[in-house]
């Protein structure tokens, strides 16, 4: 199959709904296999402490990994997490809300499975963190590693943190990790 346009990604998808699809700013189509157990537990769990802190401080949106976003590279992504804060979402139409939303996420998440290698994950990192992303963390339950990704600065790798913090992205967010280890 050649270069994939949006137009066409967006009938592809549509035609498979039960596949989770992305596509690079190359116009590649990626199909992404399920996670396995512990890995969708994982997600699960990250999910929930960010759903949590976004209703108590009402401060944007929470995404999981079934939504894909259209980044200014092209390129549409799903990230295992995401968040848009509450004005760069109102700015949306409700078109764009509805559908594959036109923007980077201010924060990702990205939680390598077993088959997943360190190399895809920062390369998934880094093009959000081009594109606009503030906050991103690559985590590597298997390594005990953990890639904290801040606008303008080089990656900070952490081992095993207990917890990691939303500093001034998600302003009070803190996610404890001990049962990532």
């Amino acid at each position: 199959m050649g270069k994939v346009t949006l137009a066409q990604f967006a009938e592809i998808c549509a035609a498979n709904p039960d596949l989770r699809l992305e596509l690079t700013s190359e116009g590649e189509l990626i199909v992404m296999p399920p996670t396995g157990g512990e890995t969708g537990n994982r997600n699960l769990e990250i999910a929930v402490e960010l759903g949590l802190w976004n209703r108590r401080h009402g401060k944007g949106k929470a995404f999981d990994s079934s939504t894909g976003f259209i980044l200014p590279n092209g390129a549409v992504r799903s990230p295992d997490l995401a968040w848009v804060s509450l004005e760069r979402w109102d700015s949306l139409t409700a078109d764009e809300k509805a559908g594959f939303v036109p923007l980077c996420p201010d924060f990702v998440v990205e939680l390598l499975s077993p088959s997943d290698s360190w190399q895809s994950g920062v390369a998934k990192i880094e093009e959000y963190m081009n594109n606009g992303c503030r906050l991103g963390w690559l985590i590597d339950p298997s390594s005990k590693k953990v890639a904290i990704y801040r606008a303008n600065k080089p990656p900070e790798i952490l081992i095993a943190p207990p917890t990691l913090a939303g500093e001034d992205v998600l302003e009070d967010f803190s996610l404890p990790l001990a049962f990532l280890w």
